[in-house]
């Protein structure tokens, strides 16, 4: 059936069409099935129902599906009921414990890429890869289908490289300092970075208090040829456009699954051109990994894995047994790089030394001698803080770097935690520290979370342990009564 397009303003999180009732009964579908649009490009997507919006022979799109699309309004789209996705019967043989080729992967994520699964079929690929396990050859075959469903960077570059942490630390945004000591060095770094899944900010949300981080790819490679790096929101360049798709049903789940974490970091960075790859992988109580024979597992497989693709890869064993940095939340995390960056002598020790030492390791895979020492005076003479500067101004397309400094703001309510007596802080529980900035508002408050004044080791009475930051009286209460609760830093 030929509908008129209606497009709505409307960001729905997902691809959604809006049909009147009467257009539904017609073409047999009911709210929530799944139906075929098809103008010089094919999708899928889901469906609501809504009598007073759209008219008989008209269909509403939302944001995603306009831009999917690219269809004008009055435009005529051919609109159909979905077939059962051939994927579903894979990812039941995936529930059943067996074995998927290289095709049936291809299979799934074209499926999902296409908006052909629905967030519950996502759901089930997900908890089947973590309830049944995934061979080494698995997770290379389902990297390359990720690979293949997206675009593709190239650069001149013989030094193209990359750093990724798998997550799991609060702060620790180390990414923003390596990226920038290392372009100045001269590697070339095209960063695409993921949002928060569960934690109080990802890389992308802390850039974006300073910059634009959604640009075109066109945009994207002009940055990096002419200042080496840029630092954006991976989901908006098409890149292993699977992984974005995954990654929201993830974060509904609340889930990490292993064998997904392999394939979605490493489909991002080769999709970005990158030869050169270090994987920062904390371990300790808290984190994702607890030990570090449990990270030499992992960083096992993310080696194997390199290898059935021709990279390069560094594994970095760090530690993870607490928050690094001082500032945790987008905001507060952005102040400390700023700190690291122009040498201020109040920055967070742990965050600069941890950089320096990443960024060396990086220039050291990449054919650079002395490059500890290289790092550190790249680092020391402001020529980093210069190249953080230019890869901001670019991306906002302006020189407003300072005046979007000036702008960073914390959240106007606040709330300090001091300690009761001379104590010791024996733990500081990350998850605990990551739930405690969600409830605070974090990421979408990006002034919101909690700056840590010490870490672990001696603090004495009445010395300030804990500011909480929000943009709710109500929500700092809240946030008070699950620290008092779950205890996310002990004292003994």
């Amino acid at each position: 059936m030929k509908l008129k397009v209606k497009n709505f303003d409307w960001l729905a999180g997902r691809p959604v069409v809006i049909l009147n009732n009467k257009t539904a009964k017609k073409i047999n579908v009911f709210q929530g099935d799944r139906v075929a649009l098809q103008n010089s490009k094919k999708f899928y997507s889901i469906v609501d129902i809504f009598p007073k919006l759209v008219s008989e022979k008209e269909i509403g799109l939302s944001t995603e599906i306009t831009k999917l699309l690219d269809i004008k309004q009055g435009s005529l789209v051919d609109v159909s009921p979905a077939p059962m996705s051939p994927a579903s019967i894979l990812i039941k043989k995936k529930i059943n414990g067996k074995t998927l080729t290289e095709k049936e992967f291809s299979i799934i994520i074209e499926e999902i890429v296409t908006n052909n699964l629905t967030e519950a079929e996502i759901a089930y690929f997900i908890a089947a890869q973590k309830m049944q396990n995934m061979t080494i050859k698995e997770s290379i075959s389902l990297t390359k289908a990720m690979i293949k469903q997206g675009e593709k960077l190239e650069f001149n570059s013989k030094y193209v490289a990359d750093k990724h942490c798998i997550g799991g630390i609060a702060g620790n945004r180390t990414t923003p300092i390596v990226t920038s000591i290392c372009a100045a060095a001269g590697l070339t770094m095209p960063k695409t970075s993921s949002r928060a899944i569960t934690s109080a900010a990802g890389t992308a949300d802390v850039i974006e208090t300073l910059s634009n981080v959604e640009i075109s790819l066109s945009e994207l490679k002009q940055i990096v040829n002419k200042h080496n790096a840029c630092l954006v929101w991976g989901g908006s360049l098409g890149l292993s456009p699977s992984d974005d798709k995954i990654i929201q049903v993830e974060r509904l789940l609340n889930l990490d699954v292993e064998s997904q974490l392999l394939a979605s970091i490493m489909s991002k960075k080769i999709s970005a051109g990158s030869k050169y790859i270090l994987i920062d992988i904390p371990h300790g109580p808290g984190g994702k990994i607890n030990t570090l024979t449990q990270a030499k597992n992992l960083g096992n497989k993310f080696k194997q894995i390199a290898k059935a693709f021709n990279v390069k890869i560094i594994i970095a064993y760090t530690d993870g047994s607490q928050p690094i940095g001082n500032g945790i939340g987008p905001v507060l995390e952005m102040l400390d790089i700023l700190k690291v960056l122009k040498n201020d002598p109040t920055a967070p020790k742990d965050l600069k030394e941890k950089s320096i030492h990443l960024a060396s390791d990086l220039l050291n895979l990449c054919g650079q001698k002395n490059s500890l020492k290289k790092a550190r005076e790249i680092l020391a003479s402001g020529k980093a803080y210069e190249k953080f500067k230019d890869i901001i101004n670019a991306q906002n397309k302006s020189n407003n770097f300072d005046e979007k400094v000036k702008e960073l703001k914390l959240a106007p309510y606040k709330k300090t935690i001091i300690s009761p007596e001379d104590k010791k802080i024996t733990k500081i529980d990350n998850k605990k520290i990551n739930t405690l900035c969600r409830i605070l508002g974090s990421p979408e408050t990006i002034g919101s979370g909690v700056y840590l004044h010490k870490h672990k080791g001696k603090i004495s009475s009445k010395q300030d342990l804990i500011t909480l930051y929000s943009a709710s009286k109500l929500k700092i209460k809240e946030a008070e009564e699950y620290y008092k609760k779950e205890k996310p830093i002990t004292l003994k």
